[in-house]
């Protein structure tokens, strides 16, 4: 990510708005900018990071948008790999070896007979290689010494000022205290990185997707930090997987320290650089949905099938479904979640999420040769249906009509009992 500095200069406030000034990717300067840099990299191969470092000063010469120029290269920087020389002994260790002869100079002083040239040849000699070689391995271990091995990604001029725009809308959440975002599908990646980037949520349901309040443990009591900030920061990407999403942020401006609003949407051109997830997380899976799809898919059954649409809350984690069937004239839904061949553990866990959910229209179904305890799925809210290889669809439809009719049976007499 970029560092605070290389962002600020592009931060634009208007009243309480704060927004960020970002590059038009058909914008002939700077895809010229950005072509020349990724050249600039690719000639570097092999050579060590300052190299890299002194070429990018001479290509920077007087520019005075160096900010942006700084920027792109950070993010070329970044998805490089540098890797540390090879030397026979670790750097430290030839250090050590040369210590003992104190003070050196490019030739003969009073207090000191031998020259450096003489004194590297003299360890080179009892290292066996040659003295070229130990002039490189005895500082190989600082930053800038790593040669340049991998270039990164197949970057073009519009790929880098795409992740340079990111990396920009990125930073300004450096300075963000709280985070609100409305989604709408997309919700397995979604929480994927809320847990990966160890953020607290709070979540409310919409009519067609949810609302989630974003925090870091302490955010709720400090005045100002940046360690959540950070975690936002590097969270965003994962919202843009979102099929529909929108983003209020709180945000301490770097520039006046005034508490503003900084807002995002997928009509922005922001891209993510995150890998999605498969549509399926197992052949089960997929066989399951591509069956009920030649069976009772388009206008062959009553119900209709979608993928992880509904997050159930079970405080500190939520549960996302396999599957949803929603009754097409009453909207009634079923939810599906298989129970195949998994570890112990995450089997124990999953257990622990169908409990805590509690969530009687969740229909189980469930490998018989799982690992579980013969009475772990006992009286757990809904219905278990076992299966020897595969689900049997016709089963699995007769189990989802008797759960709905059994379902709504309870809602007529609730509401019976209400009225009486």
């Amino acid at each position: 990510m970029l560092t605070a500095e290389l962002v600020k200069p592009r931060i634009r406030m208007l009243g309480t708005q704060l927004s960020i000034d970002l590059l038009k990717i058909d914008d002939a300067i700077w895809l010229q900018t950005a072509a020349d840099l990724i050249a600039l990299l690719q000639k570097q191969q092999g050579q060590p990071l300052a190299s890299w470092e002194r070429a990018l000063e001479m290509y920077e010469g007087e520019r005075i948008d160096y900010v942006v120029v700084r920027g792109m290269v950070k993010v070329l920087t970044d998805a490089a790999t540098f890797t540390p020389l090879e030397t026979p002994l670790a750097p430290v260790q030839l250090r050590e070896r040369l210590f003992p002869y104190g003070p050196v100079f490019s030739t003969p002083q009073l207090f000191q007979q031998q020259a450096r040239s003489e004194i590297m040849q003299t360890l080179a000699n009892e290292l066996a290689i040659p003295h070229e070689q130990l002039e490189a391995a005895l500082f190989a271990d600082r930053p800038v010494a790593a040669l340049l091995m991998d270039v990164g990604p197949d970057w073009t001029p519009e790929g880098l000022i795409v992740r340079y725009n990111l990396e920009l809308a990125r930073g300004v959440l450096y300075w963000a205290s709280h985070m609100r975002i409305e989604v709408h599908g997309g919700y397995k990646d979604l929480w994927k990185y809320i847990k990966f980037f160890k953020l607290m949520f709070w979540i409310q349901a919409q009519d067609d997707g949810y609302t989630v309040d974003l925090d870091g443990p302490i955010s709720p009591f400090v005045n100002a930090t940046l360690r959540y900030g950070r975690q936002f920061a590097a969270f965003l990407p994962a919202l843009l997987l979102c099929e529909r999403w929108n983003m209020v942020a709180t945000v301490r401006s770097p520039h006046t320290w005034n508490m503003a609003t900084y807002k995002l949407d997928a009509t922005s051109e922001l891209q993510s650089h995150f890998k999605q997830s498969g549509l399926f997380d197992s052949r089960l899976e997929a066989d399951f949905a591509q069956e009920f799809e030649e069976k009772f898919g388009s206008k062959r059954g009553q119900w209709a099938l979608s993928r992880e649409d509904e997050v159930l809350n079970l405080g500190p984690t939520v549960m996302i479904p396999d599957f949803a069937l929603t009754h097409k004239r009453t909207g009634q839904r079923i939810l599906i979640e298989l129970v195949g061949f998994w570890h112990p553990d995450y089997l124990r866990r999953k257990v622990e999420k169908v409990r805590a959910a509690q969530c009687h229209n969740l229909l189980l179904l469930v490998y018989e040769g799982v690992n579980l305890a013969a009475d772990a799925l006992q009286d757990v809210p809904g219905e278990v249906l076992y299966f020897k290889q595969k689900p049997v669809l016709k089963d699995v439809m007769s189990t989802v009509d008797a759960m709905a009719a059994r379902l709504q049976g309870a809602i007529e007499q609730n509401q019976s009992m209400d009225s009486g």
